[in-house]
This record gives structure tokens, sequence and C-alpha cells, in this order.
């Protein structure tokens, strides 16, 4: 079975472009997530700018609902993993970790992005043991306890904001003087008597023992260092995109990729290889919201929908 859309990563982008070409007229469309659809918002403790949300949400709250309208539509999910996207003559071909392969004639690639590390001493040693990239995973062994927070965007404000909820204090450790966050998200920070900021400060190592971390030591802009004592840190220093499954056996990429690895699309979302889309936080100049996501899979999909519907009249008329 060939599929007519095969759309890779179940996030916000990857869910709404299966709504909108199933419910456009695609059929065969599969939805290709590894592991529960949501995406990385799900691991947000509060949403406050999603257009017509009010009160306290959580991400994994937000996203629950969309699966369900998805599939009502007739959009299905596999739950694995996709190795590597390839295109031969005119079908891609989707070549799934199993070692299985399926055929599609467009694909929307929405893999979105992976929290970076910053990379200081003893990261990834306590990773997982004391170092985290989730508050909503991990705060709650931190509980009564203090934690350090490193970042300076929005996502670094809100996790300290949450952390405070639970956490007696959160150094908030930021390189530079000022925030690239919402005003709102700042001014919360900044009134917020449990968020002590560290600020044109950078950590330098984290450290503790077998039994995981004891402290965290930062230098700041004169070279002074400061030891904080605490058992939990937690990096929210911005993501890289998840493009390894255009990559191709050669090295090279399936489409044209930017300095960072960013997909490079036009404003249809459309690449540089023809029947193959990107939305999402994949692709350059992505504002990493999840209402632009969305957006993005929206119009992915009804290019995608433009192109089969093109393709298919054109081999009908042969």
């Amino acid at each position: 079975m060939t599929l007519e859309c095969a759309i890779i990563g179940g996030g916000p982008a990857g869910l709404t472009a299966g709504l909108y070409t199933t419910r456009g007229g695609l059929e065969n469309v599969v939805m290709y997530e590894k592991g529960m659809p949501g995406g990385q918002i799900t691991q947000s403790s509060e949403i406050e700018n999603y257009p017509g949300v009010t009160g306290d949400i959580s991400g994994m709250d937000l996203m629950m609902p969309w699966p369900k309208q998805c599939q009502k539509f007739g959009l299905q999910h596999d739950m694995a993993e996709v190795s590597r996207i390839s295109k031969k003559s005119n079908l891609f071909e989707i070549l799934k970790s199993d070692g299985t392969t399926m055929h599609a004639h467009s694909v929307i690639v929405c893999t979105g992005s992976s929290p970076r590390r910053a990379g200081f001493k003893g990261e990834d040693e306590f990773f997982g043991r004391g170092v985290s990239t989730c508050a909503t995973c991990d705060g709650f062994f931190y509980k009564g306890k203090e934690v350090a927070v490193i970042g300076g965007g929005d996502t670094a404000l809100e996790e300290a904001l949450y952390l405070a909820k639970i956490c007696t204090k959160v150094y908030l450790i930021h390189r530079r003087e000022s925030f690239r966050a919402a005003p709102n998200t700042i001014k919360r920070v900044e009134e917020n008597d449990k968020i002590e900021l560290v600020l044109n400060s950078t950590p330098t190592e984290v450290y503790g023992d077998a039994n995981g971390v004891s402290g965290l030591k930062v230098t700041n802009k004169n070279g002074n260092i400061r030891d904080i004592k605490v058992p939990g840190v937690f990096v929210f220093v911005g993501n890289d995109v998840n493009n390894q499954t255009l990559m191709q056996e050669d090295g090279s990429f399936l489409c044209d990729v930017n300095e960072q690895g960013q997909v490079i699309v036009d404003l249809s979302m459309k690449t540089s290889l023809p029947g193959l889309f990107a939305a999402g936080d994949i692709r350059i100049e992505a504002p990493k919201q999840v209402v632009s996501a969305a957006g993005d899979g929206a119009v992915a999909a009804l290019s995608a929908i433009s192109y089969v519907d093109k393709l298919l009249n054109e081999r009908n008329k042969i």
C-alpha cells in the first residue's frame, strides 16, 4: 500500500497536519510518532498564550483532545520510529527502525527539536541524576528543596515559576543582564520572592557523588566563582532540530538545510524537494510556539493535498 501522505512526528505541527490532510480528502495518511502524540509542550506546566485557552491548563491538558480529533477523520497513528526518509523515482521511502519500509506520495516532516545541553562540566555525567531538562517531569523530586535553573528564555522562566511553587528556593542563572522572555513572564519572575536572579553568570561545573548532584559552580562576568548548594539543576538553553530522518547514507540531507540544520522552506512549507514539506520547530525561523507549529502543520497539509492531487491527476491522464 502506498500512502498518500506520511507525517513524521506527532507534536502540534504533526497532529494539525494530520487533521487537515485527512479532513481535506487525502486517504491512507499515517502519522509516525514513536511515543504518545503531543510533543514537547506536554511537559509544560502552564499554558497562558494559546488562543482561546483561559485559566490554568498544562501542556498535557491542552494536547489531550488533539489525537482523538485527528483520528475522527481517518488519521492513522503508527507508534514507530522513522530512521530515514529517501526518495526513489516519484515515491518517498519511509524506513522504520525495525527495518520495515513504507512508501508515500508526499511527506510532511514535523520532528521538532530537542533540549540543548549547556556544555558545562559534569552535565552529562549527572544527567538524570540531578541534572534535568524537564521541570514537570522531575520537579516533584525536589519538593521542599532548593534548585537551580539555567537559561533566560520563556521556557527557563516559566519552569522557574513552576518550580517555585514546590521548591523552597530557585536560583535562576542567566549569562546576560536581561532576559529574552515575554514581559509578563519576566515581571512574574522578578516579583517572586522564592526566585533569586543570578545574572551575568554562566555555569562552569555541577558536582556530586554516587547519590546525585550536590551543587553547582557558576562564574560571573568578573571571574568570581559562586558555589550554589543544590541537589537539582534544570537546564533550558534552547533546542537542536531533530533532522536525523532527513540524513542520507552518504551524509547529505534529502533537502536543503541551513548551517544550523534547520530545513529551508518557503511560505507554503515546501522544501527544495517536491512532495516534501516541513513544519514546526524543524524549519527555518520557527517561532517555537504551539500556535505557530499548528499553523505550519495546516499550511503544509494544504500544500501536500495540492501536490498529491496534481500528481495523481497527471498519472490518471497517462
